[in-house]
C-alpha cells in the first residue's frame, strides 16, 4: 500500500520561505509522477507543481513559477517543494499526490492521481 506523508508546513510571514516534504513509502516510485496541489478555504484544489520521478523533469503552475522549486531525493523516497517569496494568497493546505506508472508530464487534474497525502497547512501572514 502506498503512503504519502507531508510535513514542513507552518506559519510564515509574507516574503518568507518554507520547504515542504512528501515522504513516500510502499513501493518503488521510479515510474511514478508526483504532484503538489493546494487548496485554500472555499476554493478548488489546484495543481502547483509536479515531477516525473524517474527523469526528474519538473513542471509548475504559472502562479508559482520562479518562486517554488520541486525536487526529489531518490534514496529517501522523498519529494520536496521549496516555496519562497511567499504571498498571502499562497495560504492553503498543500497536498502531495502520486500517479502510478505514468511517464508523461504530471497531470494537472486531481482526479488523475491514485494516492494522496493528508496535507500540510501553510499560512502566510502580513
Amino acid at each position: 500500500q502506498v503512503q504519502l506523508v507531508e510535513s514542513g508546513g507552518g506559519l510564515v510571514q509574507a516574503g518568507g520561505s518554507l520547504r515542504l516534504s512528501c515522504a513516500a513509502s510502499g513501493r518503488s516510485f521510479s515510474s511514478y509522477a508526483m504532484g503538489w496541489f493546494r487548496q485554500a478555504p472555499g476554493k478548488e484544489r489546484e495543481f502547483v507543481s509536479g515531477i516525473k520521478w524517474g527523469a526528474g523533469t519538473t513542471y509548475y503552475a504559472d502562479s508559482v513559477k520562479g518562486r517554488f522549486t520541486i525536487s526529489r531525493d531518490n534514496p529517501k523516497n522523498t519529494v520536496y517543494l521549496q516555496i519562497s517569496s511567499l504571498k498571502i494568497e499562497d495560504t492553503a493546505v498543500y497536498y502531495c499526490a502520486a500517479k502510478n506508472t505514468w511517464y508523461g508530464p504530471p497531470p494537472r487534474l486531481r482526479s488523475e492521481y491514485d494516492y494522496w497525502g493528508q496535507g500540510t497547512q501553510v499560512t502566510v501572514s502580513s
